[in-house]
């Protein structure tokens, strides 16, 4: 079941505070997610970084140059559980 991210305040550095459409909610450090190349490299600029948002429509954190992160791993990793192998369900 996918979630949709409703809320992301920056918090300083690479880190952000998720909100899902359900109860779970909390603080990431998005740097161990991101490999700042590519798309990505912008966002080493924490100021650039900083410039976070909810994509209204994927229901996703995007910035302004069209990166974003799949919301089913930001989902469990706020929970701290495993990915589970959908393939299997």
């Amino acid at each position: 079941m996918l979630r949709d991210i409703v809320e992301v305040p920056h918090l300083g550095g690479y880190r952000v505070f998720l909100r899902f459409d359900d109860v779970v909610s909390g603080e990431l450090d998005l740097s161990s997610l991101i490999s700042f190349d590519g798309v990505f490299e912008p966002l080493k600029d924490v100021s650039y970084f900083a410039k976070v948002a909810v994509h209204p429509e994927l229901g996703t954190i995007f910035w302004p140059n069209g990166a974003d992160l799949d919301p089913v791993v930001l989902y469990y990793r706020v929970k701290g559980e495993a990915i589970p192998n959908f393939r299997e369900i």
